[in-house]
């Protein structure tokens, strides 16, 4: 008898255990598989951008928090003794049980919310017997394994509220236009009323049942004391809402972006600014009515915060309809550069004391090895000061920048500061580099604009730190909620993507004062238009800009930075569409202007004193000045810019008595020499220099004076040594003619043309000359008056 007793008590045991097990395996870990919109909100929880779920439910990811006044009505409406029970009411059960047996059905199923999560964890299931035990036990198990608020956090992401509209965050978009946390009470209490039977009674049928059941909830919230008469009044007035609301679209592209890079079906919680976004597009939107009317239809702009990195302003793209790719994210898209990246060479060569601000650069006609760059203006100014060749957007200085700075160097310079996109060799893009050779994108440029001036700001925050490097490379972010991606890549040739803690050579960076100097030269509001000469642009706000504009007039960019904020603008077509006057000062720069209008704050750079001197340099060249070098001006600059070369243009040479005539030892005697400090521009220089300068030639050798004690008198504007030449057919058939050019300091001088030992012909003042030469390798020669010569070999193709 105690054997079989105790094997009772085993089986019992047993029996009890494989209960237990039962009971806490019967729930899944993860209660609801449903997919999920991905949600983009603000800073402040306002909803930027939602797509729907991919079963076609407007269904937002799962809080961890319900409002406070939904909650309150829910519980009341639906479940009175929620937090006094175990997943079950029994009071509830005992009710129903006997509502059930008065009207012979099942009209009252006592559920409570544990059991309607279970319920639709279990898609709905037939409301039987059966049904309701399995309902019973999960519910227990569920209250075992969650707490209240999380209980009422399923419930309120996956009950129904009518349509395709499931969960109350996306119900209070669609219905209200706002956030959950932002709900009336008589919002609240006709969703708390919309769960229970969304099919029959929602916005579209059944409207004056609803507002009914929601006012009895009301008048029940009143009689608990959850708001007073005046709240029940003004409760009770409020309409129900006639349509669904679409949601807002502020930031598609940038919710088209989060998702490819793997943040779909969730929330995301970004760093824009609502309000600033709605403005900033409004701003676009203005612009593109104008735009549209010459044939452009896309722009994209972004707004960033330069202490902190957020991203304030997302515009991927404008409305425009698909026919013109408005679906294009064009923040992220690959552009021709055109000109943007010249200020980055500018501060290079400040920073390796190349050149100083208002060194002259050469600006004349040249080819390198087949290149022959051209300024936008087709125009050329013989020498002009580097910072204003900055400002203009000159080609020519730029590609000799580079020339002199090394387009390798410039290379690794780029990757090393943020542009991700240099995805070929350096030879690839060569001396084009500079001129929009290379491919990027608005985002990792603006990237670099902001990285450039967090530089400046660290400097007097972080006293020692004055180069720019990887440590003012904050992760530009879009979102605060684990997406974070970075605005540069920290690349190099030799590793690619850089790692933390990974060490380059501070060489390869730039320093604070060159960056200080490049933004000072690109602040001036002064700036020429490409097509309508030069162009005022008017701010309050001291910003650095700079403008970019592509090849065949596809891409127009304008950066502009100052120390709070970096704005970034593209404007063209995304389909690669040029247009007449899609230039960047025409099309980008207004808008840039008219978005820094928004941002508050009116303060510039303080200037990095300690990494600058203050230094004399010649008036006329930029240059340090030589003992030659009569006027001159003070400035500060980079400290590297203590080793530059003293001015080489400025001479001594020696006039006659009535300083009509050059003169020497060798035909006047000293005492009648007269010494003058003379400004000389290389000959083809000065040809163009003089057009739009004071600028004054050098006098003539008096009559019997050898002026081959003075060289470089004249030289050849067209062809360049080793030149190739293609002479293309007229129409009739016959060779073209290619028209070779000179230039004289002596406007009275003669010039004799030969090639290949043969003379073609002589000009006088306007040194041209039209040759038809046959293809192969020619020599020509040119002798002037004097009995000067210059050779050149070309080739003809």
């Amino acid at each position: 008898m105690r054997t079989n007793w105790q094997k009772i008590k085993w089986l019992f045991a047993i029996s009890v255990c494989v209960l237990l097990t039962l009971f806490y395996v019967s729930l899944p870990k993860v209660l609801f598989t449903d997919s999920y919109s991905t949600v983009l909100v603000d800073q402040n929880n306002n909803l930027l951008c939602a797509n729907i779920a991919s079963d076609g439910q407007w269904r937002f990811p799962e809080r961890d928090t319900v409002s406070d006044r939904f909650k309150t009505a829910i519980v009341a409406y639906e479940d009175k003794r929620f937090y006094h029970h175990f997943g079950i009411d029994p009071i509830s059960i005992g009710r129903a049980i006997r509502q059930n047996i008065r009207s012979k059905k099942i009209s009252s199923g006592a559920s409570t919310i544990t059991m309607q999560v279970i319920r639709l964890h279990r898609k709905n299931r037939g409301r039987t017997f059966f049904e309701k035990i399995i309902e019973f036990i999960l519910a227990t198990r569920l209250e075992l394994r969650h707490s209240k608020n999380e209980i009422l956090s399923l419930y309120s992401t996956h009950a129904p509220f009518g349509g395709n509209v499931v969960g109350l965050e996306a119900a209070c978009w669609r219905y209200f236009g706002r956030p959950a946390d932002q709900l009336s009470w008589a919002e609240a209490a006709m969703l708390a009323v919309l769960p229970n039977n969304p099919s029959l009674v929602h916005l579209g049928k059944n409207r004056n049942l609803l507002k009914a059941k929601r006012d009895r909830l009301l008048t029940k919230l009143h009689r608990e004391k959850k708001l007073d008469q005046l709240e029940l009044d003004l409760a009770k007035a409020e309409p129900i809402p006639d349509n669904p609301l679409p949601l807002p679209r502020l930031t598609p592209h940038l919710l088209d972006r989060a998702i490819k890079e793997g943040k779909s079906q969730q929330k995301i919680i970004t760093t824009i600014d609502y309000a600033l976004q709605q403005q900033a597009q409004s701003v676009l939107r203005d612009h593109m009515e104008r735009l549209r009317a010459n044939q452009i239809f896309n722009a994209a702009a972004l707004v960033v915060d330069v202490k902190t990195g957020n991203t304030l302003v997302y515009i991927g793209n404008v409305e425009a309809g698909s026919k013109h790719e408005e679906q294009v994210d064009v923040i992220y898209s690959p552009r021709s550069t055109g000109s943007i990246l010249k200020p980055i060479l500018y501060a290079a060569m400040l920073d390796e004391g190349k050149m100083l601000p208002k060194t002259l650069q050469a600006d004349v006609p040249i080819t390198i090895n087949g290149f022959s760059p051209k300024n936008f203006s087709n125009q050329f100014d013989g020498a002009v000061p580097a910072d204003q060749a900055l400002i203009r957007s000159l080609n020519i200085p730029a590609v000799e920048e580079l020339r002199e700075f090394r387009y390798e160097k410039f290379y690794e310079l780029l990757k090393n500061v943020g542009l991700t996109t240099l995805n070929k060799t350096a030879d690839h893009y060569g001396l084009s580099l500079i001129l929009g050779g290379a491919e990027g994108t608005l985002w990792d440029i603006t990237g670099i604009y902001a990285s450039m001036a967090r530089t400046l700001n660290n400097y007097f925050e972080h006293p020692g730190k004055n180069r720019y490097n990887k440590s003012d490379f904050h992760p530009l972010q879009y979102s605060v909620s684990g997406s974070t991606f970075l605005v540069s890549g920290y690349q190099s040739p030799a590793t690619g993507n850089l790692q933390p803690g990974t060490t380059i050579s501070e060489s390869t960076w730039l320093s604070a004062s060159s960056i200080y100097l490049t933004f000072d030269a690109l602040k001036e509001l002064y700036r020429p238009g490409e097509e309508t000469g030069w162009k005022y642009f008017s701010s309050s706000k001291k910003i650095a800009w700079k403008t970019g504009t592509s090849h065949g007039l596809r891409d127009g960019w304008a950066l502009g930075v100052n120390p709070n904020y970096a704005v970034g603008v593209w404007v063209g077509n995304a389909d690669g569409e040029g247009r007449p006057g899609l230039t960047g000062t025409e099309t980008a720069a207004p808008i840039l202007f008219d978005l820094f209008a928004l941002l508050p704050g009116k303060t510039w750079f303080d200037t990095p004193e300690s990494e600058m001197q203050r230094i004399s340099v010649c008036s006329k060249s930029g240059y340090r000045p030589s003992e030659f070098c009569e006027k001159v001006d003070t400035m500060w600059v980079d400290k590297s810019g203590l080793g530059t070369s003293a001015c080489p243009f400025h001479k001594k040479i020696h006039l006659s008595q009535d300083r009509k005539w050059r003169v020497h030892s060798g035909c006047e005697e000293l005492n009648k020499m007269i010494p003058s400090n003379w400004f000389i521009l290389p000959p083809v220089q000065a040809y163009y220099y003089q057009r739009g300068n004071e600028y004054l030639p050098l006098p003539p050798f008096k009559k019997g004076c050898d002026s081959n004690t003075i060289s470089n008198t004249f030289d050849l504007i067209y062809p360049k040594q080793n030149t190739k030449i293609f002479i293309p057919r007229q129409l009739v058939g016959n060779n073209g003619q290619v028209v070779f050019e000179a230039v004289h300091s002596d406007p009275n001088a003669v010039i004799y043309w030969h090639m290949d030992g043969i003379f073609f012909g002589k000009t006088t003042k306007t040194h041209n000359l039209g040759l038809n030469p046959e293809h192969g390798s020619h020599e020509l020669t040119l002798i002037d008056s004097r009995g000067e010569s210059i050779k050149r070999s070309f080739e003809v193709l």
